[in-house]
């Protein structure tokens, strides 16, 4: 067949480790066969950050507001070990967490159910969504070392000169201290695409954070979610019989242990960071849940829900056979490619997303997949195979519906 021909790029940023491997191999087998592609490439490998001071992750969030569409490998945010492993000249923040400061959006995590793949929690039926807050918190913090007895003082000088402060703690030895921050206009438009998302997707939307405790900080969450919802949002969701409702976080994770599913539950960004990871590997395997950050001017980015698989890259640069799930890494890419074939009015682009996917799903539905997924189905004589075959695998089934 004539290869698909793409009319703008998408902005496609390359990660680290064994996600890296399998973005070329899924790249080689799965994409550039049949789609000229056309990406506008940035690496923002470890290396490569390291070597430019970070700023080719600003670099790609500004291409990303550019073109409006971009597609995300897994990338590491390093911690004292990888300093060493790396020889990093600093330890730099998260990617994600500046890409999403930068696009200013709200990243939406949905599993990915397949046949012979059941939910851990038998009550689940339907997949449940988070809606994750992506700007500032802890992965824009400042952090400090105190080393050793003295008073930590929260101070804020407004634009006029007055000077408000208050005594955080006072120290008799040695600690640490952080600060956080967010802003009123994000919360607000994190608050409307959740609203929005919904009624997208005619679910309800939960919100939860810990008002009782941060009852300033949590609190202005609560505050902005309800007048946002009151003033613009509460008659669409009557109209649709939808609901919205405001529960403390750990109330709310009870209630989805008892859910059967089907609604969209939107938490702050590290929440959303850790029960997104719960609710991936609980609905089946940490790469088996598409993420896209969407952000308030109409951006998306498209990326894997899971880390970059360093057990497994060891593996591999060792020599040894890996089965690594690409699952996650795939849809990142049909994600992207199919909205860039919707912005673009390419609907051969758009249909080769949706085959893509389905073959995706027909191989594991098939018995053939990874050792993580043969691990927990319940299909029986599965095979398990190792990364390179099972992408190999997917390539016959779409090769088939091509």
């Amino acid at each position: 067949m004539e290869k698909i021909r793409m009319t703008t790029p998408l902005v496609e940023i390359d990660g680290d480790e064994m996600t890296r491997i399998l973005w070329q191999m899924i790249k080689d087998e799965l994409l550039t066969p049949y789609i000229d592609l056309n990406t506008e490439y940035y690496d923002l490998g470890l290396p490569k950050r390291d070597e430019t001071d970070d700023q080719i992750t600003v670099d790609a969030a500004n291409a990303i507001r550019k073109y409006g569409v971009g597609v995300k490998c897994a990338t590491i945010t390093p911690n004292a070990a990888r300093m060493d492993e790396y020889h990093l000249k600093k330890m730099y923040k998260s990617p994600n967490g500046t890409l999403r400061a930068i696009l200013d959006g709200t990243v939406f995590r949905t599993p990915i159910l397949c046949e012979g793949i059941s939910p851990v929690v038998s009550r689940w039926q339907k997949p449940i969504t988070i809606a994750r807050h992506a700007y500032g918190d802890v992965y824009k913090n400042t952090e400090f070392r105190v080393p050793g007895k003295g008073t930590a003082k929260l101070v804020f000088e407004s634009e006029d000169g007055t000077v408000s402060e208050q005594t955080i703690f006072a120290f008799e030895g040695p600690g640490v201290l952080q600060g956080t921050y967010n802003l009123d206009s994000s919360i607000t438009s994190f608050a409307r695409s959740c609203f929005s998302y919904a009624l997208s997707v005619r679910q309800d939307l939960w919100f939860s954070s810990k008002d009782t405790i941060s009852k300033t900080y949590d609190g202005q969450f609560k505050e902005i979610f309800q007048t946002v919802y009151d003033n613009e949002y509460k008659a669409q969701f009557e109209a649709e019989g939808l609901t919205y409702f405001y529960t403390l976080i750990d109330d709310a994770v009870a209630r989805v242990m008892r859910s059967q599913g089907g609604f969209v539950w939107a938490c702050k960004n590290y929440d959303g960071d850790v029960f997104s990871d719960m609710l991936s590997s609980a609905f089946g395997s940490l790469a088996m849940m598409t993420s896209v950050l969407v952000s308030q001017d109409g951006c998306y980015e498209y990326e894997a829900a899971h880390g970059t698989v360093q057990r497994h890259y060891y593996k591999h640069l060792k020599g040894e056979e890996t089965s690594t799930n690409s699952v996650a890494t795939i849809f990142a890419w049909t994600g992207a490619l199919r909205k860039r074939g919707e912005l673009d009015g390419n609907s051969d682009l758009m249909a080769f997303a949706d085959k893509l996917e389905a073959a995706t799903l027909d191989t594991i539905a098939s018995g053939t997949m990874t050792g993580d997924l043969a691990a927990i189905t319940t299909l029986e004589n599965v095979t398990k195979v190792n990364s390179l075959d099972f992408i190999r695998a997917i390539r016959e089934k779409l090769e088939a519906s091509l």
